[in-house]
């Protein structure tokens, strides 16, 4: 891993670099505009094309879905159960926190939240699984009440979904699952095919065409925030344990190119430990070649002169994930402002948070979480005020009403006020 005792510069992130995807969009626009010209036949043409598979139905029969019960654990079922049940949990609280009433000088306002009506999830597939996804993605909208639900995955060469996967859009009580994939899933949950619904709303994680195809559909339909491959940054003192942050690193470095995994320290010793860990682990992991050249291309260890330091760059930063593990973690989080997520303490990987901590796993990247939140039920519904006034209260702000609707020119908005009182 890079070692840095000046802050680091390679790491360019939001407004700084601003987000071009005008060649993907170049490549993209055609496959969206015949899906959205031909429908089913468009997306069955481009499936063979990209996913070397051909089958009558896109749609996910019920007997599929009863058949991968019988191809997963009891144990990888369970966990799902669980994945969901502390998720819905924190997003049944966020959602019950943001119905209220309040009363302003004897007018009432209800603070309502409705559903938005129909949501698409993307879920990447093919070469990996990653039934996590569906309960991030899934459970927020149904605690939102969404009437419907569908997910897009991508087939499997012998045109099946992985089998986790139909479970876990199983116990999230998915309307409808396609055996489609990348940006023809897109283009048809934004236009509509004669199988796949058109939806309100795209989310999901995905790679850079799935992510160029949903900015392209953004003018038609509403999508997610901007995601990109994993982050995690580690601020840390002299008292971390220097195996733990190894470990987390090279845990985050599993998720692949293009993601970043730093620790930021005011400790020189627990710099220089976590190097050597980081080394001896690597050699003795499986996968370490590849590890080992993630780490290389987009590891870094920064030293700085201290902790205040560190969470001013940090708030540069805007990290998807930060972990704090310092001798006391809540003072340090008190001088964060810009993170997807903050961890406290020896006992908060990030890999936790990854499926079963109660929280989503689907974040800011690449500097947006200085604008940006992780997704949640608020989400999927649309705050809707209900006011009613009595002629006592509505009289009370006649003069105010008058005054600034003559000072914006608008002279009937005032007259048909003051018609209430004649």
């Amino acid at each position: 891993m890079k070692f840095y005792r000046e802050k680091p510069s390679l790491f360019k992130r939001w407004p700084e670099v601003p987000v071009d995807n005008t060649v993907l969009l170049a490549y993209v626009n055609p496959i969206i505009s015949d899906v959205a010209k031909n429908g089913d036949k468009a997306v069955k043409k481009y499936s063979e094309q990209f996913d070397k598979v051909n089958f009558a139905s896109l749609k996910v029969s019920p007997d599929e879905i009863d058949s991968a019960y019988e191809k997963v654990t009891q144990s990888e079922v369970e966990s799902l159960v669980e994945s969901k049940a502390r998720l819905e949990m924190m997003e049944q609280r966020r959602y019950a926190q943001n119905i209220f009433s309040i009363d302003i000088k004897g007018t009432s306002i209800d603070c309502t939240l409705k559903p938005i009506q129909s949501i698409g999830c993307y879920v990447p597939g093919g070469k990996a699984a990653y039934p996590s996804s569906v309960i991030m993605n899934v459970t927020p909208a149904r605690v939102a009440k969404v009437e419907q639900i569908i997910v897009c995955t991508p087939p499997l060469r012998d045109g099946s979904i992985d089998p986790l996967t139909l479970v876990a859009c199983d116990i999230c009580m998915v309307d409808h699952i396609f055996k489609i994939g990348g940006i023809q899933a897109i283009a048809a949950m934004a236009y509509g095919t004669e199988t796949v619904p058109k939806v309100n709303k795209i989310v999901g994680p995905g790679n850079k065409y799935v992510t160029a195809a949903k900015n392209a559909v953004s003018s038609i339909v509403a999508i997610d925030k901007p995601a990109g491959p994993s982050e995690v940054l580690i601020l840390a003192d002299g008292s971390a344990d220097s195996k733990l942050i190894a470990f987390d690193l090279i845990s985050q470095a599993e998720h692949g190119q293009g993601g970043i995994c730093g620790l930021v320290t005011s400790s020189e010793k627990t710099a220089r430990e976590v190097s050597e860990l980081v080394d001896i682990l690597v050699s003795n992991s499986e996968e370490g070649e590849v590890i080992s050249g993630i780490l290389s291309e987009s590891g870094f260890i920064y030293k700085v002169l201290n902790l205040d330091e560190g969470i001013d760059f940090i708030n540069e930063f805007a990290p998807e994930h930060l972990q704090i593990m310092t001798e006391i973690p809540e003072e340090a989080a008190k001088g964060i402002i810009n993170a997807g997520m903050v961890l406290l303490g020896n006992y908060t990987p990030v890999s936790s948070t990854d499926y079963c901590m109660g929280v989503n796993h689907v974040l800011p990247t690449q500097g947006f979480a200085k604008l940006a939140s992780g997704l949640t039920v608020l989400d999927f519904v649309k705050t809707v005020n209900v006011v009613k006034a009595t002629e006592t209260s509505l009289g009370s702000v006649r003069n105010e009403i008058k005054a600034l609707s003559r000072a914006e020119g608008f002279q009937n908005h005032y007259k048909a006020v003051e018609a209430r009182f004649r």
